[in-house]
Protein backbone atom coordinates (compact mmCIF):
# COMPACT_ATOMS: atom_id res chain seq x y z
CA UNK A 1 0.00 0.00 0.00
CA UNK A 2 1.47 3.05 -1.29
CA UNK A 3 1.72 7.00 -0.20
CA UNK A 4 0.54 10.10 -2.47
CA UNK A 5 1.98 12.86 -3.16
CA UNK A 6 0.75 16.31 -0.99
CA UNK A 7 -1.78 18.82 -1.88
CA UNK A 8 -1.01 21.60 -4.58
CA UNK A 9 -2.92 24.85 -6.35
CA UNK A 10 -5.35 24.30 -9.36
CA UNK A 11 -4.75 21.27 -11.44
CA UNK A 12 -4.23 21.23 -14.95
CA UNK A 13 -5.70 18.20 -17.40
CA UNK A 14 -2.66 16.52 -17.30
CA UNK A 15 -2.19 16.70 -13.14
CA UNK A 16 -5.69 15.43 -12.56
CA UNK A 17 -5.13 12.44 -15.48
CA UNK A 18 -1.74 11.74 -14.19
CA UNK A 19 -3.33 11.89 -10.48
CA UNK A 20 -6.34 9.99 -11.27
CA UNK A 21 -4.31 7.20 -12.73
CA UNK A 22 -1.91 7.33 -9.64
CA UNK A 23 -5.48 7.35 -7.13
CA UNK A 24 -6.46 4.42 -8.76
CA UNK A 25 -3.45 2.07 -8.97
CA UNK A 26 -3.15 3.04 -4.93
CA UNK A 27 -7.16 1.82 -5.10
CA UNK A 28 -5.97 -1.73 -6.61
CA UNK A 29 -3.38 -2.04 -4.15
CA UNK A 30 -5.42 -1.19 -0.97
CA UNK A 31 -8.47 -3.56 -2.48
CA UNK A 32 -5.46 -6.55 -2.72
CA UNK A 33 -4.00 -5.65 0.62
CA UNK A 34 -7.54 -5.68 2.21
CA UNK A 35 -8.04 -8.69 0.31
CA UNK A 36 -5.00 -10.41 1.50
CA UNK A 37 -5.79 -9.42 4.80
CA UNK A 38 -9.77 -11.19 4.58
CA UNK A 39 -8.25 -14.17 3.45
CA UNK A 40 -5.28 -14.70 5.65
CA UNK A 41 -4.81 -18.04 7.37
CA UNK A 42 -4.11 -16.62 10.19
CA UNK A 43 -6.95 -13.81 10.61
CA UNK A 44 -9.45 -17.60 9.63
CA UNK A 45 -7.89 -18.98 12.72
CA UNK A 46 -8.30 -15.83 15.12
CA UNK A 47 -11.98 -15.49 14.21
CA UNK A 48 -12.44 -19.35 15.29
CA UNK A 49 -10.52 -19.54 18.08
CA UNK A 50 -11.50 -19.32 21.74
CA UNK A 51 -9.15 -16.70 22.58
CA UNK A 52 -7.83 -15.54 26.05
CA UNK A 53 -5.28 -13.38 27.38
CA UNK A 54 -3.38 -10.91 25.37
CA UNK A 55 -4.78 -12.25 22.16
CA UNK A 56 -8.12 -11.81 23.07
CA UNK A 57 -7.50 -8.32 23.77
CA UNK A 58 -5.47 -7.34 20.59
CA UNK A 59 -7.83 -9.12 18.50
CA UNK A 60 -11.38 -7.45 19.56
CA UNK A 61 -9.37 -4.39 19.73
CA UNK A 62 -7.83 -5.29 15.62
CA UNK A 63 -11.36 -6.12 14.35
CA UNK A 64 -13.03 -2.92 15.42
CA UNK A 65 -9.70 -1.29 13.45
CA UNK A 66 -10.63 -3.74 10.42
CA UNK A 67 -14.10 -2.74 10.01
CA UNK A 68 -12.82 1.03 10.06
CA UNK A 69 -10.11 0.18 7.71
CA UNK A 70 -12.65 -1.26 5.17
CA UNK A 71 -15.23 2.16 5.57
CA UNK A 72 -12.10 4.14 4.67
CA UNK A 73 -11.78 2.18 1.68
CA UNK A 74 -15.50 2.29 0.72
CA UNK A 75 -15.13 6.20 1.29
CA UNK A 76 -12.31 6.12 -0.57
CA UNK A 77 -13.53 4.25 -3.74
CA UNK A 78 -16.49 6.32 -3.33
CA UNK A 79 -15.04 9.16 -3.51
CA UNK A 80 -12.37 8.20 -6.14
CA UNK A 81 -15.35 7.12 -8.39
CA UNK A 82 -16.97 10.44 -8.18
CA UNK A 83 -14.19 12.34 -9.23
CA UNK A 84 -13.76 9.65 -12.22
CA UNK A 85 -17.80 11.18 -12.97
CA UNK A 86 -16.38 14.73 -12.86
CA UNK A 87 -13.82 14.02 -15.45
CA UNK A 88 -15.57 11.72 -17.50
CA UNK A 89 -18.06 14.98 -18.22
CA UNK A 90 -15.52 16.90 -20.70
CA UNK A 91 -12.92 16.03 -22.77
CA UNK A 92 -11.38 19.16 -21.98
CA UNK A 93 -12.79 20.12 -18.24
CA UNK A 94 -13.88 23.64 -17.75
CA UNK A 95 -11.95 25.75 -15.51
CA UNK A 96 -15.14 25.17 -12.92
CA UNK A 97 -14.71 21.26 -13.29
CA UNK A 98 -10.51 21.46 -12.84
CA UNK A 99 -11.40 23.20 -9.58
CA UNK A 100 -14.20 21.01 -8.54
CA UNK A 101 -11.49 17.87 -9.00
CA UNK A 102 -8.60 19.34 -7.74
CA UNK A 103 -10.83 19.92 -4.18
CA UNK A 104 -11.94 16.24 -4.40
CA UNK A 105 -8.00 14.77 -5.30
CA UNK A 106 -6.10 17.56 -3.24
CA UNK A 107 -8.37 18.88 -0.81
CA UNK A 108 -9.82 17.37 2.59
CA UNK A 109 -13.10 16.26 0.59
CA UNK A 110 -13.63 12.78 1.70
CA UNK A 111 -15.71 12.06 4.54
CA UNK A 112 -15.45 8.58 6.64
CA UNK A 113 -18.88 7.85 8.58
CA UNK A 114 -17.88 6.29 12.13
CA UNK A 115 -19.44 4.83 15.19
CA UNK A 116 -18.88 5.33 18.98
CA UNK A 117 -15.65 3.70 19.03
CA UNK A 118 -14.01 5.03 16.03
CA UNK A 119 -13.75 8.42 16.60
CA UNK A 120 -9.65 7.61 18.05
CA UNK A 121 -9.32 6.23 15.00
CA UNK A 122 -10.93 8.59 12.34
CA UNK A 123 -10.59 12.59 11.49
CA UNK A 124 -13.42 14.13 10.48
CA UNK A 125 -12.16 14.86 6.81
CA UNK A 126 -9.66 13.41 4.71
CA UNK A 127 -7.70 14.11 1.01
CA UNK A 128 -7.35 10.77 -0.71
CA UNK A 129 -3.98 11.01 0.21
CA UNK A 130 -4.32 11.68 3.81
CA UNK A 131 -7.04 8.69 3.88
CA UNK A 132 -4.45 6.14 1.80
CA UNK A 133 -1.70 7.04 5.12
CA UNK A 134 -4.82 6.29 7.22
CA UNK A 135 -5.68 3.13 5.70
CA UNK A 136 -1.78 2.37 5.73
CA UNK A 137 -1.38 2.65 9.32
CA UNK A 138 -4.70 0.75 10.03
CA UNK A 139 -3.61 -1.70 7.88
CA UNK A 140 0.13 -2.59 8.99
CA UNK A 141 -1.49 -2.47 12.56
CA UNK A 142 -4.09 -5.16 11.54
CA UNK A 143 -1.92 -7.40 10.12
CA UNK A 144 0.87 -7.16 12.66
CA UNK A 145 -1.54 -8.85 14.78
CA UNK A 146 -2.29 -11.80 12.29
CA UNK A 147 0.98 -12.44 11.03
CA UNK A 148 2.68 -12.37 14.73
CA UNK A 149 -0.33 -14.93 15.77
CA UNK A 150 0.04 -16.87 13.01
CA UNK A 151 3.61 -17.26 13.41
CA UNK A 152 3.07 -18.53 16.45
CA UNK A 153 0.57 -20.67 15.55
CA UNK A 154 3.05 -22.26 12.73
CA UNK A 155 5.87 -22.62 14.85
CA UNK A 156 5.15 -23.75 18.69
CA UNK A 157 2.19 -26.32 18.48
CA UNK A 158 3.82 -28.32 16.42
CA UNK A 159 7.15 -28.55 17.90
CA UNK A 160 5.06 -29.27 21.05
CA UNK A 161 3.26 -32.19 19.40
CA UNK A 162 7.02 -33.47 18.43
CA UNK A 163 8.04 -33.24 21.89
CA UNK A 164 4.70 -34.60 23.60
CA UNK A 165 5.32 -37.53 20.93
CA UNK A 166 9.10 -37.96 22.36
CA UNK A 167 7.75 -37.91 25.74
CA UNK A 168 5.27 -40.40 24.74
CA UNK A 169 7.90 -42.70 24.35
CA UNK A 170 10.06 -41.98 26.80
CA UNK A 171 7.40 -42.31 29.02
CA UNK A 172 7.12 -45.65 28.08
CA UNK A 173 10.52 -46.42 28.18
CA UNK A 174 10.86 -45.16 31.71
CA UNK A 175 7.95 -47.98 32.47
CA UNK A 176 9.83 -50.59 31.14
CA UNK A 177 12.64 -49.97 33.31
CA UNK A 178 10.49 -49.14 36.54
CA UNK A 179 10.82 -45.50 36.52
CA UNK A 180 7.53 -44.54 37.70
CA UNK A 181 5.93 -41.31 39.45
CA UNK A 182 6.54 -41.04 43.40
CA UNK A 183 9.55 -44.32 42.91
CA UNK A 184 12.04 -42.34 41.52
CA UNK A 185 12.68 -38.46 40.27
CA UNK A 186 13.05 -39.12 36.64
CA UNK A 187 9.40 -40.45 37.00
CA UNK A 188 8.45 -37.17 38.62
CA UNK A 189 10.07 -34.92 36.40
CA UNK A 190 7.99 -36.42 33.57
CA UNK A 191 4.90 -35.61 35.27
CA UNK A 192 6.05 -32.31 35.79
CA UNK A 193 7.12 -32.01 31.89
CA UNK A 194 3.87 -33.88 30.65
CA UNK A 195 1.54 -31.01 32.45
CA UNK A 196 4.07 -27.91 31.49
CA UNK A 197 3.08 -29.10 27.75
CA UNK A 198 -0.49 -29.86 28.05
CA UNK A 199 -0.32 -26.40 29.88
CA UNK A 200 2.21 -24.64 27.44
CA UNK A 201 -0.24 -26.07 24.11
CA UNK A 202 -3.35 -24.82 25.40
CA UNK A 203 -1.76 -21.46 25.87
CA UNK A 204 -0.36 -20.87 22.62
CA UNK A 205 -3.30 -22.09 21.24
CA UNK A 206 -5.51 -19.60 22.85
CA UNK A 207 -3.11 -17.03 23.19
CA UNK A 208 -0.37 -17.02 20.72
CA UNK A 209 0.43 -13.17 21.12
CA UNK A 210 1.89 -13.60 24.38
CA UNK A 211 4.42 -15.74 22.92
CA UNK A 212 5.73 -13.52 21.13
CA UNK A 213 9.53 -11.42 21.37
CA UNK A 214 9.14 -8.33 18.95
CA UNK A 215 12.39 -7.18 17.11
CA UNK A 216 14.17 -4.55 19.02
CA UNK A 217 13.32 -1.52 16.22
CA UNK A 218 11.46 -3.06 13.69
CA UNK A 219 8.21 -1.23 12.71
CA UNK A 220 7.45 -3.93 9.71
CA UNK A 221 4.65 -6.39 10.46
CA UNK A 222 5.12 -9.40 12.20
CA UNK A 223 8.68 -8.19 12.81
CA UNK A 224 10.26 -10.48 15.99
CA UNK A 225 9.96 -14.27 16.74
CA UNK A 226 8.13 -16.69 18.52
CA UNK A 227 9.03 -16.92 22.19
CA UNK A 228 10.17 -20.66 23.01
CA UNK A 229 11.68 -20.19 26.39
CA UNK A 230 9.29 -22.35 27.92
CA UNK A 231 9.26 -24.79 25.13
CA UNK A 232 13.14 -25.14 25.35
CA UNK A 233 13.22 -25.31 28.80
CA UNK A 234 10.81 -28.41 28.66
CA UNK A 235 12.91 -30.25 25.74
CA UNK A 236 16.07 -29.62 27.68
CA UNK A 237 14.60 -31.18 30.92
CA UNK A 238 13.22 -34.13 28.82
CA UNK A 239 16.75 -34.76 27.50
CA UNK A 240 18.00 -34.83 30.71
CA UNK A 241 15.46 -37.32 32.03
CA UNK A 242 16.16 -39.41 28.71
CA UNK A 243 19.77 -39.79 29.41
CA UNK A 244 18.68 -40.69 32.85
CA UNK A 245 16.54 -43.75 31.62
CA UNK A 246 19.25 -44.63 28.85
CA UNK A 247 21.76 -44.96 31.82
CA UNK A 248 18.92 -47.39 33.70
CA UNK A 249 18.18 -49.30 30.66
CA UNK A 250 22.06 -49.87 30.45
CA UNK A 251 21.77 -51.54 33.73
CA UNK A 252 19.02 -53.70 32.63
CA UNK A 253 21.09 -54.65 29.61
CA UNK A 254 24.74 -55.58 31.62
CA UNK A 255 23.18 -56.37 35.09
CA UNK A 256 23.08 -60.37 34.69
CA UNK A 257 27.18 -60.36 33.94
CA UNK A 258 28.15 -57.15 36.49
CA UNK A 259 26.23 -59.85 39.06
CA UNK A 260 28.32 -62.49 37.94
CA UNK A 261 31.24 -60.52 38.10
CA UNK A 262 30.16 -59.51 42.10
CA UNK A 263 29.63 -62.61 42.68
CA UNK A 264 32.97 -64.08 41.45
CA UNK A 265 35.26 -60.82 43.13
CA UNK A 266 33.09 -62.06 46.86
CA UNK A 267 33.53 -65.52 46.15
CA UNK A 268 37.39 -64.92 45.97
CA UNK A 269 37.12 -62.77 48.92
CA UNK A 270 35.76 -65.56 51.00
CA UNK A 271 38.12 -68.13 49.58
CA UNK A 272 40.83 -65.87 50.46
CA UNK A 273 39.78 -65.35 53.91
CA UNK A 274 39.14 -69.04 54.28
CA UNK A 275 42.53 -69.40 53.27
CA UNK A 276 43.86 -66.73 55.87
CA UNK A 277 42.35 -68.44 58.45
CA UNK A 278 43.38 -71.92 57.61
CA UNK A 279 47.17 -70.01 57.25
CA UNK A 280 46.82 -68.84 60.97
CA UNK A 281 46.19 -72.09 62.59
CA UNK A 282 49.03 -72.94 60.61
CA UNK A 283 51.41 -70.69 61.57
CA UNK A 284 50.09 -70.73 65.19
CA UNK A 285 51.29 -74.51 65.31
CA UNK A 286 54.44 -74.11 63.45
CA UNK A 287 55.79 -70.83 64.18
CA UNK A 288 56.94 -70.04 67.81
CA UNK A 289 56.86 -66.36 69.55
CA UNK A 290 55.27 -65.03 66.43
CA UNK A 291 52.36 -62.15 66.85
CA UNK A 292 49.58 -63.73 64.09
CA UNK A 293 46.70 -61.01 63.48
CA UNK A 294 43.33 -61.81 63.45
CA UNK A 295 41.14 -62.96 60.42
CA UNK A 296 37.86 -61.00 59.92
CA UNK A 297 34.86 -62.95 59.23
CA UNK A 298 33.01 -63.42 55.37
CA UNK A 299 31.66 -60.31 53.70
CA UNK A 300 28.06 -61.39 54.75
CA UNK A 301 27.07 -57.98 54.61
CA UNK A 302 27.82 -57.16 51.23
CA UNK A 303 26.27 -61.10 50.22
CA UNK A 304 22.90 -59.72 51.80
CA UNK A 305 23.43 -56.69 49.61
CA UNK A 306 24.18 -58.70 46.41
CA UNK A 307 21.03 -60.63 47.07
CA UNK A 308 18.88 -57.47 46.88
CA UNK A 309 20.48 -56.47 44.01
CA UNK A 310 19.47 -59.77 42.72
CA UNK A 311 15.68 -59.30 43.82
CA UNK A 312 15.81 -55.76 42.43
CA UNK A 313 16.90 -57.68 39.00
CA UNK A 314 14.50 -60.37 39.19
CA UNK A 315 11.80 -57.67 40.02
CA UNK A 316 12.80 -55.10 37.19
CA UNK A 317 13.87 -52.43 39.53
CA UNK A 318 16.54 -51.19 37.13
CA UNK A 319 16.60 -47.46 38.96
CA UNK A 320 17.41 -49.24 42.41
CA UNK A 321 19.72 -51.30 41.10
CA UNK A 322 22.00 -49.47 39.26
CA UNK A 323 23.08 -47.22 41.98
CA UNK A 324 23.20 -50.73 44.22
CA UNK A 325 25.22 -52.28 41.72
CA UNK A 326 27.97 -49.03 41.03
CA UNK A 327 28.52 -49.19 45.19
CA UNK A 328 28.62 -52.77 45.49
CA UNK A 329 31.23 -52.83 42.49
CA UNK A 330 33.23 -50.55 44.40
CA UNK A 331 32.88 -52.15 47.93
CA UNK A 332 33.68 -55.83 46.33
CA UNK A 333 37.25 -54.77 44.93
CA UNK A 334 38.22 -53.37 48.32
CA UNK A 335 37.00 -56.00 49.93
CA UNK A 336 39.15 -58.67 48.23
CA UNK A 337 41.95 -56.32 48.71
CA UNK A 338 41.31 -56.30 52.48
CA UNK A 339 41.52 -60.55 52.25
CA UNK A 340 44.56 -60.10 50.33
CA UNK A 341 46.17 -58.35 52.85
CA UNK A 342 45.49 -60.51 55.81
CA UNK A 343 46.56 -63.64 53.91
CA UNK A 344 49.84 -61.25 53.60
CA UNK A 345 49.63 -60.56 56.93
CA UNK A 346 49.27 -64.17 58.50
CA UNK A 347 51.56 -66.08 56.48
CA UNK A 348 54.63 -63.49 56.89
CA UNK A 349 56.20 -65.78 59.11
CA UNK A 350 55.62 -68.53 57.24
CA UNK A 351 57.07 -66.57 54.19
CA UNK A 352 60.60 -65.82 57.03
CA UNK A 353 60.97 -69.53 57.77
CA UNK A 354 60.69 -69.70 54.15
CA UNK A 355 63.40 -67.43 53.14
CA UNK A 356 65.89 -68.42 56.27
CA UNK A 357 65.56 -72.01 55.15
CA UNK A 358 66.58 -70.98 51.61
CA UNK A 359 69.20 -68.85 52.95
CA UNK A 360 70.47 -71.79 55.24
CA UNK A 361 70.37 -74.01 51.85
CA UNK A 362 72.42 -71.53 49.85
CA UNK A 363 75.00 -71.39 52.46
CA UNK A 364 75.26 -75.14 52.84
CA UNK A 365 76.04 -75.53 48.90
CA UNK A 366 78.34 -72.90 49.31
CA UNK A 367 80.21 -74.32 51.67
CA UNK A 368 80.20 -77.67 50.02
CA UNK A 369 82.28 -76.22 47.15
CA UNK A 370 84.54 -74.74 49.29
CA UNK A 371 85.37 -77.92 50.76
CA UNK A 372 83.90 -77.77 54.24
CA UNK A 373 80.93 -80.89 53.42
CA UNK A 374 82.89 -82.64 56.22
CA UNK A 375 84.15 -80.10 58.21
CA UNK A 376 82.19 -80.83 61.95
CA UNK A 377 82.06 -77.30 63.34
CA UNK A 378 80.46 -76.40 59.86
CA UNK A 379 78.13 -79.37 60.43
CA UNK A 380 77.29 -78.73 63.62
CA UNK A 381 76.14 -75.19 63.03
CA UNK A 382 74.18 -76.10 59.99
CA UNK A 383 72.33 -78.92 62.01
CA UNK A 384 71.36 -76.54 64.27
CA UNK A 385 69.79 -73.92 62.07
CA UNK A 386 68.25 -76.80 60.28
CA UNK A 387 66.70 -78.43 63.15
CA UNK A 388 64.79 -74.84 64.49
CA UNK A 389 63.94 -74.54 60.73
CA UNK A 390 62.19 -77.61 60.31
CA UNK A 391 60.63 -78.39 63.90
CA UNK A 392 57.64 -77.21 64.73
CA UNK A 393 57.26 -75.03 66.87
CA UNK A 394 60.01 -72.74 65.48
CA UNK A 395 61.37 -69.74 66.89
CA UNK A 396 62.41 -67.63 64.29
CA UNK A 397 64.28 -65.06 66.35
CA UNK A 398 66.62 -68.19 67.42
CA UNK A 399 66.31 -69.85 63.92
CA UNK A 400 67.83 -66.64 62.39
CA UNK A 401 70.79 -66.13 64.56
CA UNK A 402 71.26 -69.95 64.11
CA UNK A 403 71.42 -69.02 60.40
CA UNK A 404 73.48 -65.92 60.53
CA UNK A 405 75.82 -68.12 62.83
CA UNK A 406 76.39 -70.72 59.93
CA UNK A 407 76.70 -67.84 57.61
CA UNK A 408 79.81 -66.49 59.46
CA UNK A 409 81.33 -69.62 59.73
CA UNK A 410 81.28 -70.14 56.03
CA UNK A 411 82.32 -66.55 55.52
CA UNK A 412 85.32 -67.84 58.14
CA UNK A 413 85.96 -70.38 55.82
CA UNK A 414 86.30 -68.45 52.48
CA UNK A 415 88.99 -65.67 54.22
CA UNK A 416 90.67 -68.38 56.66
CA UNK A 417 91.44 -68.94 60.48
CA UNK A 418 92.42 -65.50 62.23
CA UNK A 419 94.21 -64.98 65.90
CA UNK A 420 91.94 -64.34 68.02
CA UNK A 421 88.56 -65.74 69.04
CA UNK A 422 86.06 -64.81 66.39
CA UNK A 423 82.10 -64.74 67.01
CA UNK A 424 81.49 -68.54 65.62
CA UNK A 425 82.12 -69.54 69.39
CA UNK A 426 85.78 -69.03 69.72
CA UNK A 427 87.16 -71.51 67.04
CA UNK A 428 90.28 -70.88 66.04
CA UNK A 429 91.08 -71.54 61.91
Amino acid sequence: MGVTGPPGPVMDRDEVDRALARLGAEHKAVEDSLLALQDHAGRRLLEGAGLTGTTRERWASTERTITVLWNCFDAYTAALREAREVRSRHTWPTPEELAELTERLRGASVHVPGGAGEEALLADRFTLDGLVRRMNELYAASLDVVVTADAVWSALPARIDLLAAELGRTRSLAHSVGVRPGEHPAGDELESITAELAELRSLVVTDPLAFWRPAAGSSAPGGGRPDTGRYDRAALALEDVRREIEAVLAVRQDSEERLLRLRDVLSRADRTLAEARVARGEVLAKIAASEVPAVSGPPTALQERLQAAAEYRRHALWHRLSPLLDALEGEAEEELLRARDQLTAVTAPLAVRAELRGRLDAYRARAVRLGGADDPFLTERYDTARRMLWSAPCDLRAAEQAVLRYQRAVADLVSGPSDGPSDTGGRQW
